[in-house]
């Protein structure tokens, strides 16, 4: 399959919760690949830069959480093994027995997730500017975010998240120009999901199935993030046997300020791993 498709993807329901169908994301044709992206994203806001890397040689197939890209908002609050199915419940609806997984930010901890309780079915694990579970910094500013959020205040929202988001480097960069026109479309773009998403950020907590995880993986370490510290991505790493880890000196949108270094690192290791 090389055309991007989006369509409702059925996963196992919970019982008594209502099912949100997800928008799904399809590109490329081979060996199976799920991404899931990060909270306030998307498929393709936080893939989009690096997916003809990824689908060159396999099958990507992402989903949208609830509140953003194709999918509407939830009436429930989020849970992680909600999204964890919706994304093999994607898997299953393309022909995917086995795939890796590369999660992104609190898609890393849907990703481990799933690798915890599919290992028979994740032949690898990439992740990225994830967390194990949110320490006070990740979970004081994820508590603002949902707060920013539910009041409709998203100019203000933009402000406070924008410096979170990009590394010292790439914030100096901006003109005074630049700096009021990134706000402004930060602000524009808010998905309405996106306090939603920053609730499951402040309760996600994987710790107990880093240990389970039998899949090759690879950390990228986002070595100038203020967002998701360095310190707990390596402290997540340290928890997963064997993970490779990698640094890339971003901030925590390795997308938007080194998206070919970043694509780089996840095509030569599922290159090396022979997935």
């Amino acid at each position: 399959m090389t055309e991007q498709t989006t369509g409702a993807v059925r996963a196992g329901e919970q019982a008594g919760a209502e099912h949100v169908p997800y928008a799904r994301t399809v590109r490329g044709s081979g060996p199976g690949l799920l991404l899931a992206h990060g909270g306030g994203g998307s498929v393709e806001a936080n893939y989009g830069p690096v997916l003809p890397a990824l689908a060159a040689a396999r099958t990507v197939v992402g989903a949208d959480y609830p509140g953003t890209g194709g999918t509407p908002r939830a009436t429930s609050p989020l849970r992680l093994d909600e999204l964890a199915d919706e994304l093999v419940a994607a898997a299953d609806a393309e022909g995917l027995d086995r795939f890796a997984v590369s999660g992104y930010s609190l898609g890393g901890t849907v990703a481990v997730r799933i690798a915890a309780r599919h290992p028979e079915r994740v032949t690898a694990l990439l992740l990225t500017a994830t967390f194990g579970h949110p320490s006070p910094q990740l979970r004081l500013a994820a508590e603002t975010w949902r707060t920013l959020a539910a009041a409709g205040d998203l100019d203000t929202f933009a402000r406070f998240l924008l410096p979170y988001a990009l590394s010292d480097r790439a914030l100096h960069a901006l003109t005074d120009e630049q700096l009021a026109a990134t706000l402004e479309e930060m602000a524009a773009t808010v998905p309405p999901g996106s306090g939603d998403h920053a609730d499951l950020v402040s309760r996600a907590d994987v710790r107990a199935d880093l240990a389970r995880i039998t899949a090759p993986t690879l950390v990228v370490v986002t070595t100038e993030d203020r967002l998701v510290p360095p310190l707990a991505q390596r402290e997540l790493a340290a928890a997963i046997p064997g993970a490779h880890v990698a640094e890339i000196p971003t901030g925590h949108l390795p997308f938007a300020e080194l998206p070919d270094e970043w694509g780089t690192l996840m095509v030569k290791f599922l290159r090396e791993t022979g997935v």
